[in-house]
């Protein structure tokens, strides 16, 4: 029996490189599209370019294509977790999973926004991540936002829970 996921949820958890970094991200679905619902804490507060290196923040923040948050090298984490989803074959900019840039508020980033890119039920398995720097929107193929600082999976939530 096929079930349809109208509200999918992310629980994110920092890497060794932001390992206070913890949040949500909720999908839910709505006429037209999908509401996505972000609230996150222990983000690094801005820093802006230093001697030819890119700042820190605001974050770059995207759905990625595989659910995998293993953190494998702690250098550079996150990596399994692949690509951005692209399944239209965009150049970036314009990717369903290419979301707004965190700001990051003494480390909280708290905002909501409406796509209609996909619905929860298209992004069930795959995972959402955070980056060290934001994404140029151009840049092929993923922004150059830099290092991966958290990483969630995108599963199924439970019908009439709050998340907030």
């Amino acid at each position: 029996m096929n079930t349809r996921c109208s509200t999918a949820i992310s629980y994110i958890k920092g890497g060794p490189l932001a390992p206070n970094l913890r949040g949500v991200v909720v999908f839910k679905e709505v006429i037209g599209g999908t509401m996505v619902y972000v609230n996150i804490t222990g983000l690094p507060n801005y820093r802006p370019s230093q001697d030819g290196t890119p700042p820190i923040g605001p974050h770059g923040f995207h759905i990625h294509e595989f659910g995998n948050c293993s953190i494998g090298s702690y250098e550079d984490p996150f990596k399994d977790a692949g690509g951005h989803w692209n399944p239209n074959n965009q150049p970036h900019g314009n990717h369903p999973g290419d979301f707004p840039v965190l700001f990051s508020n003494n480390g909280k980033a708290i905002m909501s926004f409406f796509t209609n890119r996909f619905r929860p039920d298209d992004i069930i398995g795959k995972s959402i991540i955070i980056h060290e720097n934001p994404d140029d929107y151009r840049s092929q193929p993923a922004g150059n936002a830099g290092k991966r600082l958290a990483c969630g999976l995108i599963t199924c939530a439970y019908p009439n829970t709050s998340y907030f």
